[in-house]
């Protein structure tokens, strides 16, 4: 893997005051000494673009962990690439988003075990390593107008002992940064239902978004592998995951169906989303930054 390009905006921390669900384990002789400090002080995240592979491989680790481990997912790596990592084609071109917990007061930066991530993908890299991921699973070609100003988002997750929101709200604001600041409007992605149930809960969730959250027909697009939602319940009363739930709550739309991935084994949906149509509540969130110093 070759060292990344430099990150397009600076390094920010962002600090939560409220404590993580469950404890970390971080690798280390003093793992003890580190929880209890985390349990009894207030956490801050250190928000940063992955700097060199180190960055990145740390990021990967994560990934494994929550994908392969966690959910379940058969992940198929280059060969040679360290083991309990998730690597594919896409990361050597994508910029890396990194949250880190500062596990002391006098930690300094980059220390701190990385407990969320995402990887972004720009419009200039998507044409040198051919196109994005999510062109795997879905027929973009309606998007081909939004490309010269849309980024691909994926991999995003998040350590299960630290998802009581302060790590997501972290990332999205730097990615909030991140697009102003390159002149970017649009994010694209696959978000992931769980099909350990068969796929109902995922045909039932499209059932319900297609009615309230679907993209106008011009941005429409087609998965390659189709969920086959007509042979699934869908009417099934669920909830979206907190991660679409989110997104939809900041504007994002549902482009489509979901398709099947057979490996993660999961439905993935289409999401789309503008950065002109962030709710105001979120464009003051996520934007402030970049209009105070712009």
């Amino acid at each position: 893997m070759r060292e990344l390009p430099s990150p397009f905006m600076p390094l920010a921390d962002l600090h939560a005051h409220t404590a993580p669900w469950g404890s970390l384990h971080p690798r280390s002789d003093d793992a003890a000494r580190v929880q209890e400090k985390i349990r009894t002080e207030p956490l801050a995240f250190e928000v940063i673009w992955a700097r060199d592979e180190d960055d990145v491989r740390e990021a990967q680790q994560l990934r494994y962990r929550v994908f392969a481990e966690e959910m379940g997912a058969r992940l198929t790596v280059p060969h040679g690439c360290p083991p309990r990592h998730d690597i594919d084609m896409f990361d050597p071109f994508c910029e890396h988003l990194l949250v880190r917990a500062k596990t002391s007061r006098d930690a300094g930066p980059g220390e701190g075990p990385v407990i969320g991530t995402y990887r972004v993908l720009t419009p200039a890299a998507a044409k040198r390593v051919g196109g994005l991921y999510a062109e795997t699973e879905f027929d973009l070609t309606r998007l081909r107008p939004l490309r010269s100003k849309m980024v691909e988002l994926g991999r995003s997750c998040v350590h299960p002992d630290w998802r009581s929101g302060g790590v997501i709200m972290a990332l999205w604001g730097a990615l909030g940064e991140f697009m102003v600041r390159n002149q970017l409007d649009t994010m694209v992605g696959c978000a992931s239902v769980s099909m350990r149930d068969g796929g109902h809960v995922a045909a039932s969730l499209w059932e319900q978004l297609r009615k309230t959250h679907l993209a106008a027909i011009e941005w429409q697009v087609q998965p390659r592998l189709a969920l086959p939602v007509e042979e699934l319940r869908r009417d099934l009363a669920v909830e979206a995951p907190a991660l679409i739930k989110g997104y939809l709550r900041c504007g994002a739309q549902v482009l489509g169906p979901p398709a099947w991935d057979p490996d993660f084994n999961s439905a993935d949906l289409p999401l789309l989303m503008r950065i002109g149509n962030l709710p105001s509540r979120y464009r003051k969130h996520f934007l402030s930054a970049v209009e105070l110093s712009g």
